[in-house]
């Protein structure tokens, strides 16, 4: 089971990073459109009109994708912001039951988030709802990964929350953080 949930977290955040390259590409592309556009323009030609149509609607959904996916990955690896003022400066029984406290919170809220970003997708999907620009992208896809990106997040979390309540450290605690600044992991 261990194997199976580290691999789905690198999954995630493999498929983040794949977005963000998605992004990179496409934006390098339209700009390489451009040039060629503009040095078709100077010297007398027609521009070709080289584009790439919705390119800030697909990035921006890329970029929701790219954030939500890479949630539990980050968890994981501890780099997500956390102050640990407070749980470094209370007794350890104390700190452990504000670290269970915590993970259930966070637990509690992505849940009811993700449930209903889970219904927006469905509406979405059930009404046919596609975006305004110029190429109609179903609002259920960037919807959907937004959804299995907090689901997969929720999973992390009742993972380090399980550890918690066993008495081993959340995943995020157990990462060497040899560059995190002083009370601030």
């Amino acid at each position: 089971m261990r194997a199976f949930l580290d691999g789905l977290y690198r999954l995630a955040g493999g498929l983040a990073a794949a977005c963000l390259v998605t992004i990179a590409v496409l934006v390098v592309a339209q700009v390489v459109g451009r040039l060629i556009d503009g040095a078709r323009k100077t010297v007398g030609l027609e521009p070709l009109g080289l584009l790439v149509p919705s390119l800030a609607e697909i990035a921006g959904f890329l970029l929701v994708g790219a954030s939500f996916l890479a949630l539990a990955a980050t968890l994981r690896m501890g780099d997500h912001i956390r102050v640990s003022i407070l749980l470094q400066n209370v007794p350890a029984s104390a700190a452990k039951i504000l670290e269970i406290w915590s993970l259930a919170v966070a637990l509690v809220l992505i849940s009811y988030f993700g449930w209903h970003a889970g219904w927006l997708a469905y509406d979405s999907y059930a009404y046919h709802e596609v975006s305004f620009g110029i190429i109609p992208i179903p609002l259920w896809i960037p919807q959907a990964i937004m959804t299995i990106g907090i689901g997969v997040f929720a999973l992390s979390l009742a993972d380090d929350f399980l550890a918690a309540l066993t008495g081993r450290s959340p995943s995020y605690a157990s990462v060497d953080r040899g560059d995190a600044i002083e009370g601030v992991e």
